[in-house]
This record gives C-alpha cells, structure tokens and sequence, in this order.
C-alpha cells in the first residue's frame, strides 16, 4: 500500500509527463478547432488541467487505496 506521500508524487510524476504533451499539442488542436491562441494562453491553459489533474489522480489513488485495504 502506498503512503499518501508516495500516491502524490506519483501522480505529480505522471502529470509532468503528461504537461509537456498537452502544452506541445495545444499548438495543434486549438487551431485545428478555431480557438485562436498563443503561447502564453496555451500554458496557462495546461497550468489550470495540470493542476485539476493532480488533485484527480491523487483522491483517485486515494480512494482505491483505502477500498482495497478495507477488505
């Protein structure tokens, strides 16, 4: 079983990876969809998913973790 601390640098090491693509592929989709945007949009865009990311894989890891040491 995971420590909190352990579940939270996990999802923060899963998220970092996940915000270099996400930043490098905003420059792709957004155009492609018609939202006109620019470097510094984009990265405050993936800042704020990043950070709702975090949070969701942590109570998720969380949650799963305490369910599976209940039984």
């Amino acid at each position: 079983m995971q420590t909190k601390k352990q579940s939270f640098i996990e999802s923060l090491s899963n998220t970092a990876i996940g915000f270099i693509v996400s930043y490098a592929s905003t420059f792709l989709i957004f155009p492609l969809v018609g939202f006109e945007s620019n470097g510094g949009k984009n990265l405050i865009i993936t800042l704020y998913f990043t950070a709702v990311s975090i949070l969701r894989g942590y109570v998720l890891r969380r949650y799963f973790n305490k369910k599976t040491a209940v039984k």
